[in-house]
């Protein structure tokens, strides 16, 4: 059995940055209502004809392979973690396998939202860890302010969504003591409404219909109450989940990279394992929260920033839209 090891990180975010004032023209919010109740003080969102899902993850997919000293030839497998493709169908993973030279590789989309980068991590070690694959392109990628109620009654998700791509390379590692040690998945379906799209919808007439957009189908829809009351349960236990199954005490953590879905949620996750702010990464303030790529787009600043060494124990924890939620635990 073999371990995987992240070998470089890369990310892309749009030019465009929203502030909360900018946004406080759109709908009837303010910069001190939105920073109260989620820290974020401003976001990336695309440029129409500009940036797309497929363009940002390849431009984060050809700096993390930079950084990993690996070529596009190289790459065994991508795996594809985004709600937001390109197309409604074929998924992202194809759309990215023609932008760059790589072989005729795989190309697995994963739907997971906000856990959708721990999961599809977590693909791409069970490929590396049987032999079957030596390297793989892991990528969390979004454009989500097109999915976005503008409104004043669609404030509370407007302010927080935002665009952006991550990416990591993932593969065999020599040493024993590196790379992905355990990771954890779960699910509980029963909350999906709690937060979802439903259109473009096949278990309608139609998939799309005038009275879909009518009833503001397309747009996101979140029950932040519920979403914040499940989320701070779930991190702790799947980071405790992580910890107790690799016999590790969580004052041994060198970085917390948790999904960035709000600065309340990660400092009371922080609260509850002790750590000093050295130790726990957020960006939210600055990119908001872009849902699979939020994980990605961290590493990738916090290694740029000399937040993570060699060796460094790194524990990565998400929740969202399912509800599902993640960790992973791995030395870098």
């Amino acid at each position: 059995m073999f371990r995987s090891k992240i070998l470089g990180a890369g990310h892309c975010l749009p030019e465009r940055i929203v502030t909360n004032d900018e946004l406080s023209g759109m709908m009837n919010t303010n910069d001190t209502w939105i920073r109260e109740r989620t820290g974020i003080e401003e976001r990336r969102w695309y440029t129409p004809g500009k940036e797309t899902v497929t363009s940002m993850a390849k431009e984060a997919s050809i700096m993390a392979m930079d950084r990993a000293g690996v070529k596009a030839s190289e790459i065994d497998f991508i795996v594809f973690a985004t709600i937001t493709s390109d197309y409604f169908l074929p998924g992202a993973g194809v759309l990215l396998q023609r932008e760059l030279p790589f072989r005729e590789i795989g190309a697995l989309d994963v739907r997971n939202a906000c856990s959708g980068f721990i999961y599809s991590l977590s693909v791409a070690d069970q490929f590396i860890k049987t032999g079957m694959y030596d390297k793989i392109l892991v990528v969390g990628a979004e454009i989500q302010s097109s999915a976005l109620d503008k409104s004043d009654e669609g404030r509370s998700s407007s302010v927080i969504f935002a665009d952006g791509a991550g990416a990591v390379v993932l593969g065999r590692s020599e040493n024993e003591k590196s790379g992905i040690l355990s990771t954890h998945l779960h699910s509980q379906g029963k909350y999906a409404e709690e937060l979802f799209c439903i259109a473009p919808s096949s278990s309608g007439k139609i998939r799309i219909s005038q009275e879909m957009i009518d009833r503001g189908d397309f747009f996101l829809k979140m029950n932040g109450n519920a979403v914040f009351k499940h989320a701070v349960v779930r991190f702790m236990e799947v980071i405790n989940e992580a910890l107790e199954h690799n016999g590790i005490d969580k004052s041994d953590i060198d970085l917390l990279i948790p999904h960035q879905a709000n600065l309340r949620i990660s400092q009371y996750v922080q609260k509850k394992l002790e750590l000093p702010d050295d130790k726990v990464y957020n960006n939210i303030m600055t990119r908001g929260n872009t849902t699979a790529g939020t994980i990605p787009i961290a590493i990738s600043e916090a290694w740029e920033q000399g937040r993570i060494k060699e060796g460094d124990l790194l524990c990565l924890a998400a929740f969202g839209s399912g509800f599902a939620w993640a960790s992973a635990l791995l030395h870098w």
